[in-house]
C-alpha cells in the first residue's frame, strides 16, 4: 500500500511539474504576443496622426488656392 501511495504522490509531482512547465511556456507566448500588438498599435496610432496632418494640408491648400485666385482676380 505504501508503493501505491508512492505512486500517487509521484504522479501528482510530476504532473504539477509538467503544468508548471507548460505555464512557462504560455507565458512567452503571451508577451511575445503582447509584444506583437504593441507594434500593431504603434503602427495604428501613426497612420490614424498622418491622415489627420493630410486633412489638415488640404484644407491649407484649399485655403491658399483661394488667396491665390484672389489675388489674380484683383
Amino acid at each position: 500500500m505504501d508503493y501505491q501511495l508512492l505512486g500517487i504522490l509521484l504522479t501528482v509531482v510530476i504532473q504539477g511539474l509538467c503544468i508548471a512547465y507548460k505555464m512557462g511556456k504560455f507565458d512567452e507566448k503571451l508577451t511575445a504576443l503582447e509584444a506583437k500588438q504593441d507594434k500593431h498599435n504603434n503602427v495604428i496610432e501613426r497612420t490614424y496622426k498622418n491622415e489627420r496632418d493630410i486633412s489638415v494640408m488640404k484644407e491649407q491648400i484649399k485655403v491658399e488656392n483661394h488667396r491665390i485666385d484672389d489675388l489674380e482676380k484683383g
